[in-house]
């Protein structure tokens, strides 16, 4: 468990972790192989979710900020609560996106399947920025390369949002995607810019799209 998950970044204060696909943030059940488990066992504390501050979905690899002490883990909830944080994915979607945009919709908890969410006029507000970076075309389909600017933190934020667009992401059955191959959601959080809770300088952390959807877009044309 410990090779899967790479230290990007580590002081006395906090970690900045990618967490591998197929790896849950944080103990839900009976799963022991969770990124909380990982930093309980390499680098215990005693804060709620060994100070996990934001959670990534299980299917989606990337940056994860972890807190080592109190005073770090209420700075950085604090700010996630003010929106001072920025959060950047890259995503494969199905489909051809011709421009640059942004998507205002409330999400909530969806009436027509088991742990998914969809857009809803009664859910809470989710704004999601994006990017056309590249375009791809295979087997006569064509799909877009977005950088996405997360803009609050709703559950499958990106995959809902994108999924109502008619661009659902590559690998992304529970919204609609086709799997191509793929055995989870082309989704990588590739950017993390936070303060310094002791400085409040800014830091930004990167991380390369994972491997396995690298090699997996490799099978693509880009056009």
């Amino acid at each position: 468990m410990e090779e899967k998950v790479k230290i990007v970044f580590k002081d006395d204060d906090f970690l900045v972790v990618e967490k591998p696909a197929g790896m849950v943030t944080t103990k839900e059940g009976k799963d022991n192989n969770t990124l909380e488990d990982f930093l309980k066992n390499v680098y215990p504390n005693d804060l709620p979710r060994n100070g996990i501050i934001h959670r990534l979905d299980k299917g989606t690899s990337g940056l994860v900020l972890t807190a080592r002490n109190e005073k770090t883990f209420i700075n950085f909830k604090k700010q996630f609560k003010d929106r001072t944080v920025k959060k950047k994915y890259f995503c494969l979607v199905c489909g051809e996106a011709v421009f640059d945009g942004s998507i205002d919709w409330p999400i909530s908890r969806s009436k027509y399947g088991f742990g998914k969410f969809g857009v809803s006029v009664d859910g809470k507000r989710a704004l999601t920025e994006f990017k056309l970076i590249k375009k791809y075309i295979r087997n006569n389909k064509k799909y877009s390369l977005l950088e996405v600017n997360l803009k609050t933190g709703r559950t499958h934020q990106i995959r809902v949002h994108l999924s109502h667009l008619r661009w659902p992401l590559v690998g992304d059955k529970l919204y609609g995607g086709e799997s191509n191959e793929l055995n989870r959601p082309f989704l990588h959080a590739s950017y993390l810019e936070i303060n310094d809770p002791i400085t409040n300088e800014k830091l930004v952390f990167k991380s390369d799209i994972a491997t396995d959807l690298k090699d997996h877009l490799k099978l693509y044309e880009e056009i």
